[in-house]
C-alpha cells in the first residue's frame, strides 16, 4: 500500500524533525511556520558560513566560496553602515544582471539590517527612476550598464562591472580590503521586521513595492527543501540520503525576480549547494554549463524548459548530471510534460506555484502527482493554508470555481506606502492572489483563470493597464486594449488592439513605447480598428470578444 500525502506531511512535520511545525503571531492572527527555519536573514548567513570551502557561486570563470562570500558581505555590510550611514529600515536598491556581485549585494544590505529593493534590470531608465524615487533608497548599487543611466537620480552609486560615472564609486574601491575576521554590523533584528522590497507591475500602471519581512526570507528556503523532501518520500526514497547529495542549480532566471532570488539563490545558500549564473538566457549557453559544471537541477520558467529541449545540438552535449527540472512562474502547458518524459525520461520535472506575494513558492506539483495531473499546480505546503472564496471572502467547496486565497508565514506584510492596495489584497490575514481556481477532492489546485488583467510572458507579469497607459501617451492613440497572444515557448506574448486618428505603423508605436516601458512588456503584434472598442455597460473593454475577433479564440 503506498503511504499517503496526509502520512507523509505527518512524518516530515513530527515533533523534533527538520519540518517540524509551530504556531506563531502573524498578520493579525496565527500561522504555521517551520520551527528550524533561519529566524531572519543573518541567522541564514550565519548558516551558509558552515559550508566554509565549497564553491557558492560561479560566474563564467569565477568561482567564490561560502566563506568568501561570507566575508565579502559583511565587509559590505559593514562600508554601507560606516561609510554610507546605512541604518536598520533605510532602503538600498541592487540594480544589474545576474552577477556575483549582486547576491553579495543582497545579503550585505540585509546583514546590515536595512531593506534590500531589487530593481528590474531590464526596465527603461525611467522605471528604474521610479523604483529609485518610491522606494526612497539611499544608495543604489548598479552594474554599469544600469548606472549609466541614473547617474545624478541616484543619492549615492556605488558601480560594478562597468565605468563609474562622476560623484560614483567602483563597488572594488567601497569594498576595499576584505579582512579574515570580518563580522556583520551590530543590528538587532526580529522576524516581522521588513527585509524586502520586490517590485510587482500593478493593474493601474505604477508598480507596486511588496514588502517582504525576515520571517518571509527565513520561512521560504524551507518550503522548497519540504517540497523537495515531499517528493521524495512518497516515492518510497529516502530524503535523507538524497540530502547529502550536493546539488548544483543552474539559475536561468533573474536574481531580480522572486523565483530566482528565493526560489533557487537563498534556498542554494541554506542547502549549501553550488549556484551557477548566467548573463542572461541562453539554451545554448545553458548546455555548455550544465555539461561542465556537471548541473544536478535547472530552475525556471517553462520557457527555459521548452527552449532547451528544443536546441539544435541538445544531443551534442552530456547532460547526464541534470536530475531535476523545475519551473513555475507561468502556466506549463501539459505538452511540456509530454516533451520532457520523452526526451529526458530520468528527470524528474515539478511544477511550482508562487508569487511575489508569497516569497516565491506555496504550492507544488511533482513526481507521480505530476504525471497523474498536469494541469494541476499541486498541493500547497505544510505552512500554506489555501481556500478557494467566493467574492466575499467565504470558502467554497471542492470543484467549485473561485479565487485562489493563501495564508501563512510565506506572505508578505502588505505594499510599500500603499494602504489601499494591501487592504484590498489582504484581508483578514488571506492574501486574495486574484487568480480562478478549484480544488479537487484531494487538495490538488487547478488555474482556472485570471482574475486580473494581464499576461504572462515567459514568467514575466505584463499588466494589461501599464501597456495600455502608455499607449495612450501616444497622440495618436484614440483607445487601445492589451491582450495576450498565445505561444509555444514564451506561453503568451504581448499584443494590442488600437483605434488611431491617424495611421501610425507599428514600429513606430513600438519604438515610441521602448522609451516608456520595459522591452518585454512591448506588444509584438497591433491589430487596428476602426470602430470603437467593443465595451460593457460600465464602459469596460470587452477583452473576451477582442481575443475571439482578432485571434479567432
Amino acid at each position: 500500500m503506498s503511504i499517503t500525502h496526509d502520512d507523509v506531511q505527518a512524518r516530515l512535520t513530527a515533533p523534533g524533525q527538520l519540518f517540524e511545525l509551530e504556531e506563531v503571531a502573524s498578520h493579525g492572527g496565527t500561522v504555521k511556520t517551520w520551527k528550524h527555519a533561519p529566524k531572519d536573514f543573518r541567522a541564514l548567513l550565519e548558516i551558509s558560513r558552515f559550508h566554509g570551502d565549497k564553491v557558492f557561486l560561479t560566474y563564467e570563470d569565477e568561482h567564490i566560496t561560502y566563506e568568501e562570500h561570507y566575508r565579502r558581505a559583511c565587509t559590505l555590510a559593514r562600508r554601507l553602515a560606516e561609510e554610507y550611514g546605512v541604518a536598520k529600515g533605510d532602503r538600498v536598491a541592487i540594480a544589474m544582471r545576474n552577477y556575483p556581485e549582486w547576491v553579495i549585494s543582497f545579503s550585505a544590505v540585509l546583514a546590515a539590517g536595512a531593506i534590500a529593493v531589487p530593481l528590474n534590470a531590464w526596465w527603461t531608465p525611467q522605471e528604474l527612476e521610479y523604483g529609485l524615487s518610491d522606494s526612497g533608497a539611499k544608495v543604489l548599487i548598479a552594474d554599469g550598464e544600469r548606472a549609466a543611466g541614473l547617474a545624478g537620480v541616484a543619492p549615492a552609486l556605488i558601480v560594478t562591472r562597468g565605468e563609474a560615472p562622476e560623484g560614483a564609486r567602483s563597488f572594488a574601491d567601497v569594498l576595499g580590503e576584505v579582512a579574515p575576521d570580518v563580522t556583520p554590523p551590530p543590528v538587532e533584528l526580529s522576524p516581522e521586521d521588513p527585509a524586502t522590497i520586490f517590485y510587482t507591475s500593478g493593474t493601474t500602471g505604477r508598480p507596486k513595492g511588496a514588502l517582504g519581512s525576515h520571517r518571509n526570507l527565513g520561512q521560504s528556503p524551507m518550503t522548497v527543501a519540504y517540497g523537495m523532501y515531499r517528493v521524495m518520500l512518497k516515492a518510497g526514497m529516502d530524503p535523507g540520503a538524497a540530502a547529502g547529495q550536493r546539488r548544483v542549480t543552474l539559475l536561468t532566471v533573474p536574481l531580480f525576480h522572486v523565483t530566482g532570488c528565493f526560489a533557487v539563490m537563498t534556498t542554494t545558500m541554506f542547502t549549501g549547494g553550488g549556484l551557477v549564473l548566467m548573463y542572461k538566457w541562453d539554451a545554448g549557453r545553458a548546455l555548455e554549463l550544465i555539461e561542465r559544471e556537471r548541473i544536478t537541477g535547472l530552475t525556471g520558467v517553462p520557457t527555459n524548459v521548452w527552449q532547451l529541449l528544443s536546441h539544435p545540438d541538445l544531443e551534442k552535449y552530456d547532460i547526464s548530471s541534470l536530475s531535476a527540472l523545475g519551473y513555475g512562474g507561468a502556466p506549463a502547458p501539459p505538452k511540456l510534460l509530454e516533451r520532457i518524459t520523452e526526451q529526458l525520461p530520468s528527470r524528474a520535472p515539478s511544477n511550482g506555484y508562487g508569487m511575489t506575494e508569497t516569497t516565491a513558492l506555496a504550492i507544488s506539483n511533482a513526481g507521480a502527482d505530476y504525471l497523474a495531473k498536469p494541469d494541476s499546480i499541486g498541493l500547497p505546503m505544510a505552512v500554506v493554508e489555501v481556500k478557494i472564496a467566493d467574492p466575499l471572502g467565504a470558502e467554497l467547496p471542492p470543484g467549485a470555481v473561485g479565487e485562489l486565497c493563501m495564508r501563512g508565514p510565506n506572505v508578505i506584510l502588505g505594499y510599500w506606502n500603499r494602504p489601499e492596495a494591501t487592504a484590498e489584497t489582504f484581508v483578514g490575514g488571506w492574501l486574495h492572489t486574484g487568480d480562478l481556481a478549484r480544488m479537487d477532492d484531494e487538495g490538488f489546485v487547478f488555474i482556472v483563470d485570471r482574475a486580473k488583467d494581464m499576461v504572462i510572458r515567459g514568467g514575466e507579469n505584463v499588466y494589461c493597464a501599464e501597456v495600455e497607459a502608455a499607449l495612450f501617451e501616444h497622440p495618436a492613440v484614440q483607445d487601445a486594449a492589451v491582450i495576450g497572444i498565445p505561444h509555444e515557448e514564451l506561453g503568451e506574448e504581448v499584443g494590442a488592439v488600437v483605434r488611431l486618428s491617424s495611421p501610425v505603423p507599428a514600429e513606430e508605436l513600438q519604438a515610441f513605447l521602448r522609451e516608456r516601458i520595459a522591452p518585454f512588456k512591448v506588444p509584438v503584434t497591433f491589430w487596428t480598428r476602426e470602430t470603437e472598442l467593443p465595451r460593457n455597460p460600465g464602459g469596460k473593454i470587452l477583452k473576451t470578444s477582442l481575443r475571439r475577433e482578432v485571434l479567432g479564440t
